[in-house]
């Protein structure tokens, strides 16, 4: 099965559990959803050894992310995210960044941006450590092999971060989904897939072993048309490391 027949075959089964967006409602080529429980798989997630640990987290701007991004500030933990289709580059938040009693206002997309401040790739590269990366995704295969809306993002910025040096094939990459999302299907892995190494949901986390991460940085020529005049990071990745 192509990665876009598996995502057509979860979003029929997503619609029963995921929240609407308030912008893209139901349309799933847009926006990767929030679903029913989430907060039991954000418990399974907070649990893990290598969540405790971490000090810095990457993670998605995915509907379903929205309580990890306030548990990670909970947590005294920061945060750098991406800004929706990386066209405002990253944002980074600490929890000395947030009031107490403000946190969940803060990680919203709609205000995430104003909470924390935009960081560079350089800025990322001399002053961080990503520990973990915590994604959405439209599916995942048992084997790890995660795909999104079709756009490609989450795999582009591991390959700017890589690239950068602030993570490597070691740095664990966690799908954060719904049980109807985690699909027995066997895919391709392309060059550039981001495999990951857990997938937590509301039921369970499944430690997956096998293919390892793409450690070759950005893939010039595979870039889609638009995306370095689109995307600033990448502007600045040329520059910085042609």
């Amino acid at each position: 099965m192509d990665k876009m027949s598996a995502r057509k075959l979860v979003w029929e089964q997503l619609k029963d559990v995921a929240i609407p967006d308030s912008r893209f409602h139901l349309d799933f080529n847009q926006f990767i959803p929030d679903f029913h429980d989430s907060d039991i798989a954000r418990n399974n997630l907070v649990e893990l050894d290598l969540y405790k640990s971490a000090n810095t987290v990457f993670v998605t701007p995915d509907n379903c992310l929205e309580g990890v991004r306030e548990q990670i500030l909970i947590d005294g933990k920061t945060q750098i995210m991406p800004t929706y289709g990386i066209r405002r580059g990253f944002v980074v938040v600490s929890p000395e960044d947030v009031g107490e009693d403000m946190v969940s206002y803060s990680v919203c997309l709609d205000n995430i941006e104003k909470t924390g401040h935009y960081v560079s790739l350089s800025q990322i590269r001399d002053n961080y450590k990503l520990d973990i990366l915590i994604t959405g995704a439209s599916a995942v295969n048992y084997s790890g092999v995660r795909f999104g809306k079709g756009h490609g993002f989450f795999d582009l910025e591991w390959a700017m971060l890589c690239q950068i040096g602030v993570v490597s094939d070691s740095t664990p990459v966690i799908a954060f989904v719904h049980e109807s999302q985690l699909v027995a299907v066997k895919l391709e892995v392309d060059e550039f897939d981001t495999v990951c190494d857990y997938i937590v949901t509301p039921k369970r986390v499944v430690n997956v072993e096998g293919h390892p991460k793409p450690t070759s940085g950005i893939i010039w020529n595979k870039l889609s048309d638009g995306m370095m005049n689109d995307i600033p990071p990448l502007q600045e990745l040329k520059l910085i490391d042609p």
